[in-house]
């Protein structure tokens, strides 16, 4: 059941959970995907098989142990991979993971239950716990049969019901673990299925990203915080540049911006696409071992290894522009509505997301919207402002008036990026077409209130020619 503003108390129908069971229609149906060509990873094929001859069944990265009801919340009826015989599983139906990011503190936790080197830690150190409040939430979708992997990011103030109570999205973890966390964003996407958890806290990311060798991203502002009681200090410049596991933490908990967690989101989003885009390949599958070892204390999940693997070769040979990195559609509360800041859902919005993304396999499009209502904000890479003035005029004279320019950006791009902020990619194409520049990309990076942001790279400015 959804909040619904005139009714604040939750129907006598809701379950245990306080999440009502209804008839899903996004149950995803008996289907078998298209196979997962592994093509160039026979090096690794050896490597894999003796993992998967090791541990094929089991659940290696389980923490905790789910009860008969907690397990049955997640989709098990149908196997998400074959494999088996020394031989690289694959990925056999769409599959949809939650991925909670777990952040404990020692004052979340009781001092009888801390190790002996954090009761007298003098500040609010981590804790390697998987038990506290969701510091980030994704539902990953693999959908063999489409070909994409899509990443919905549900920001963590979501208002939304959490075992009857009208709370935020992030309490259900701390209140019901990973069941609850999964039964609570199921009914927030109106009955989309979740197969499979992962939770893993700050320390897990931390040696992940140093065990995959870094990453390179832009850093798009200067980032300064410091918080002595817990340690935490943030000092990263703007640019291009590699981070290590540390500084890429202090890249992902910023949030110390106007837009608070929603601008973290975005640079989650841009830091998420890096990182695949340079660590997740065929070569990755062969450091896995390695990979597992070092993050096995911070990470817990139900996946089995033949599963994380399958997911991981699916994930290796996605091409890039089917990546596409969603956020809940939704506004910020006003600060006179509630006494704390909440993220509101758009349910209308989300239910042409769900359709499109966590279907049946196929995806709705636009048929020639009206231009002029669709919402394009600019953001310049350029330091041109005729090139912006250009832009704006060469829009306008084709019917899109509903046009504004937002913020610059501070590293200039080679190549300009049609943003499908809300996921219409059929509408980004439709602009990245008429403009023939750029590229059409779907993720929630862009301006907040627009449909689609165009980032302005200088394939524009080359275009124009003389005109500058």
């Amino acid at each position: 059941m959804r909040p619904q503003p005139q009714h604040p108390q939750p129907p006598a129908s809701w379950s245990r959970a306080g999440v009502k069971h209804k008839p899903s229609r996004w149950r995803l149906p008996r289907v078998i995907g298209i196979s997962v060509a592994l093509a160039g990873v026979a090096s690794v094929s050896a490597m894999a098989g003796a993992l998967l001859a090791v541990s094929l069944s089991a659940t290696p990265l389980q923490h905790q142990q789910l009860t008969a009801d907690d397990a049955n919340v997640f989709n098990q009826g149908d196997p998400i991979s074959s494999g088996g015989n020394l031989r690289l599983p694959r990925l056999t139906r769409p599959v949809n993971i939650l991925v909670l990011g777990v952040k404990v503190l020692t004052s979340d936790v009781n001092t009888n239950d801390l190790p002996p080197e954090l009761r007298n830690a003098g500040y609010h150190a981590l804790v390697n716990s998987f038990e506290g409040l969701s510091d980030s939430m994704l539902l990953i979708r693999f959908n063999p049969q489409t070909g994409q992997l899509v990443v919905l990011s549900l920001p963590r103030d979501t208002r939304t019901y959490v075992r009857g109570s009208l709370t935020k999205l992030n309490e259900a973890n701390a209140y019901g673990g990973p069941a609850l966390a999964a039964e609570s964003v199921s009914d927030l996407l109106g009955g989309v299925a979740v197969d499979r958890y992962v939770r893993i806290n700050v320390q897990g990311v931390e040696k992940l990203i140093d065990a995959l060798g870094g990453v390179t991203v832009t850093v798009p502002q200067e980032m300064k915080y410091q918080d002595d009681s817990q340690h935490l200090y943030i000092n990263l410049k703007a640019g291009e540049q590699k981070l290590n596991g540390n500084q890429s933490l202090q890249f992902l908990r910023f949030r110390y911006d106007a837009n608070g967690d929603i601008g973290r989101i975005q640079r989650q989003q841009m830091f998420m696409r890096a990182l695949a885009e340079q660590t997740i390949n065929p070569a990755t599958i062969a450091r896995l071992p390695k990979i597992l070892s070092v993050i096995q204390s911070n990470v817990d999940t139900n996946l089995s290894v033949e599963e994380l693997l399958a997911l991981l070769g699916y994930a290796s040979q996605v091409n890039r522009s089917n990546v596409q990195m969603l956020m809940l559609p939704g506004n910020f509360s006003s600060p006179s509505e509630y006494n704390v800041s909440y993220w509101l859902p758009s349910y209308g919005d989300i239910d042409t997301m769900v359709d499109q993304y966590f279907g049946f396999g196929t995806q709705t499009v636009s048929n020639n919207p009206d231009p002029s209502r669709v919402r394009i904000a600019i953001q310049d890479s350029t330091n041109n402002p005729v090139a912006v003035q250009a832009l704006t005029r060469t829009l306008r004279d084709s019917g899109y008036s509903n046009i504004y320019v937002d913020k610059t950006l501070q590293t200039p791009l080679p190549i300009s990026r049609i943003v499908a902020q809300r996921g219409d990619m059929a509408t980004a194409e439709m602009v990245q077409r008429f403009l023939a520049i750029g590229e059409a990309r779907v993720e929630s990076t862009g301006a907040l209130n627009s449909d689609i942001t165009i980032q302005l790279g200088q394939d524009w400015t080359q275009g124009l020619g003389e005109a500058l």
